[in-house]
């Protein structure tokens, strides 16, 4: 069994190769922290610049929410792959996703729901 710390691992690299394939470029950082049987994914950088500029020119709100609404569609639309990877990594079914992100700092947030917590065989982080 993998500790938590390598199943976090597996997480952030399998999503930058998601993002990169399916979203048409990675996030500039990432980080996956695994608590109890929540996943919270953390990914930096992934605005486009024609999205910076969207949101930042013109109507702002009306540039946010399209920006978070075809990026939450998107996401839905994959779904089926990222529980794939969430269960190859964890071992466990994801029982629900749930993201948000912040056209101002380029930042967004996918939480998993996993069907128990998780903990590595050697109790390792």
């Amino acid at each position: 069994m993998k500790s938590v710390a390598q199943m976090e691992a597996d997480i952030s690299h399998a999503i930058v190769l998601f993002e990169k394939q399916y979203m048409g470029r990675g996030p500039s950082e990432i980080r996956t922290h695994i608590l109890e049987d929540l996943v919270i994914v953390r990914l930096r950088g992934i605005l486009t610049p024609a999205e910076h500029d969207l949101a930042r020119t013109g109507d702002l709100l009306r540039g946010t929410l399209l920006i978070k609404s075809y990026r939450t569609e998107l996401l839905e639309k994959a779904r089926r792959q990222l529980d794939e990877i969430i269960e190859s990594a964890t071992g466990e079914k994801v029982t629900s996703l749930h993201t948000d992100l912040s056209t101002t700092t380029g930042e967004r947030l996918i939480v998993f729901t996993i069907g128990r917590a998780v903990n590595g065989s050697d109790g390792k982080r």
